[in-house]
């Protein structure tokens, strides 16, 4: 199939939705740059990322449309294409349109229409190809044969949405040529099946970004543009986007909701309480980490049969800061990562080296800290929470360790709280260093952080706020015990300043 062949089938239509309906549909620059790499020859998925009103839907139904009519490039005899949304209403959408583009030319009459409460779909009488438009529960997609996939706004699947790609990514090996193509904004999270997708490097992916960037000025109409690539033609309304703009300047939750669906810088659209925003975070991160000198301090979290176990280590006289996770071999990597709705991650996290499995269902403490021993050497203090004290002091015996005693803190306000501003007040002075690393990037992502009347700040434990049951932020609880424990050992060791003020009398 020539590309110019797809274009030119697809401007053949009108558009069956919004407010251009009926007039015929424009492949637009950015689109066209898509499509040359999405129907590459050895690509089977592929991701447009940009932000909101940009014309992705309008692209998302003329795809299905031609994959159904005999006059398309896509069209084959028995073509199988299917349009995924967070719900079946929203999938729904693209259905209206098609159906519409086909009244107006005249040919809805060629169609077996099937239009119920939770079904819909649309079928050429005489080749077979087919339209189904389905919302995102991966209990119906484990038994597709597809040729197309089209994911619609993969960054508010919710918690299924990761079960649901990987069986879209099973689906596509049961036909020759099968693809899917995932068009939608950057999810808030790195640890987000479509973040990774869009960042894969892998021949058989392609990944097209329109997006700000996080140090771009929001309010600048050249930021705009880079996330907005058809802003040129109107899509959206420039004076639209300046009127979000005066409002997102005076509220703090419509410039969340600013940066992340009309910047499409993957923040989230809600002012949330996260422990630390990725914008920030990412000013931590570097590739030359400093060197571990001076005295070292350890935060460490132990975990049960569902949640890991952590150890972060932290330099305070030069900032460095690294840190890994420990699970059990039962369950497997793989279906830990199915059960916590981030699959892939873990295996990633593995084979970075951040990632170790020890013992059975529970990781055993002693090899642990032997392995934190390891990498790090001997710390000069050690963070941990008081409630597992027992355990870990019966590990450091195990092991035969010679290690500091712990600094015993609790999860409450009073010890919590300190813990988080320490830790933020780390890194919103420069005072911490840290690798690019998957481990911390998808605690972060998951840590939440709860406040008292006070205003008082504390991490969230599962259910607390926002923070998802299944999220493991475990990682993230011993960095803040880290840094904190670090931070407090360098005041107390700094100087004493004093000023001359003359002789006492």
């Amino acid at each position: 199939m020539r590309i110019a062949d797809l274009i030119a089938a697809l401007e053949a239509c009108p558009i069956g939705d919004g407010d251009l309906v009926g007039e015929p549909f424009r492949v637009l620059p950015y689109q066209r740059r898509f499509l040359r790499g999405a129907f590459r020859p050895g690509v089977m998925r592929a991701g447009l990322s940009l932000a909101r009103g940009g014309g992705k839907t309008g692209l998302a139904s003329a795809l299905a449309l031609d994959a159904i009519r005999p006059a398309g490039a896509l069209h084959r005899d028995g073509f199988e294409c299917v349009v995924l949304a967070s719900s079946f209403q929203q999938a729904r959408l693209t259905f209206e349109a098609a159906l519409r583009s086909l009244e107006m030319m005249d040919e809805a009459g060629a169609y077996r229409i099937r239009d119920q409460q939770n079904m819909a779909d649309i079928q050429h009488r005489r080749t077979g190809a087919r339209l189904r438009v389905a919302g995102a529960d991966s209990r119906r997609a484990h038994g597709w044969r597809v040729n197309l996939v089209i994911g619609d706004e993969p960054a508010q699947w919710g918690p299924r949405g990761e079960l649901l790609a990987a069986a879209v990514r099973t689906a596509l090996g049961k036909r020759q040529g099968a693809r899917a193509l995932f068009i939608g904004t950057r999810p808030a999270s790195d640890a987000h099946f479509f973040a990774r997708m869009l960042a894969e490097v892998d021949p058989a992916v392609y990944a097209q970004v329109h997006a700000a960037g996080q140090d771009d000025p929001p309010f600048a109409v050249k930021t705009w543009r880079k996330a907005n690539p058809a802003l040129g033609a109107g899509l959206p309304s420039l004076d639209t986007l300046r009127a979000e703009a005066r409002m997102a300047r005076r509220d703090p939750a419509e410039l969340a909701t600013f940066r992340a669906l009309r910047l499409n810088q993957g923040t989230s659209e809600t002012d949330t309480r996260s422990l630390v925003d990725s914008e920030t975070w990412r000013r931590v991160e570097t590739d030359m980490l400093p060197a571990p000198e001076g005295p070292c301090a350890w935060g460490i979290d132990l975990g049960g049969t569902a949640a890991f176990t952590a150890c972060a280590a932290f330099w305070p006289r030069t900032g460095r800061l690294e840190g890994f996770v420990a699970c059990g071999t039962n369950p497997s990597l793989s279906e830990r990562a199915l059960t916590d709705g981030v699959s892939g991650v873990y295996e990633r996290m593995e084979a970075d080296g951040e990632l170790v499995t020890l013992g059975g269902r529970v990781v055993p403490v002693g090899p642990f800290l032997s392995e934190a021993v390891g990498r790090y050497a001997r710390p000069q203090a050690i963070a941990a929470d008081r409630w597992r004290a027992g355990e870990l002091e019966d590990g450091v015996r195990e092991a035969g360790l010679r290690l500091p005693e712990p600094t015993w803190r609790g999860q409450g306000w009073r010890d919590g709280a300190e813990d988080v501003r320490r830790f933020r007040a780390a890194v919103l002075q420069g005072r911490v260093a840290a690798p690019v690393s998957v481990a911390i990037r998808a605690a972060l992502a998951e840590a939440r952080v709860v406040a008292d009347a006070a205003g008082n700040e504390k991490l969230a434990k599962a259910g607390e706020g926002e923070k998802r049951r299944r999220g493991r932020d475990d990682l993230a609880a011993a960095i803040i015990l880290a840094v904190a424990e670090g931070a407090r050992r360098e005041a107390a060791m700094a100087p004493p300043h004093f000023r001359y003020r003359g002789m006492a009398r």
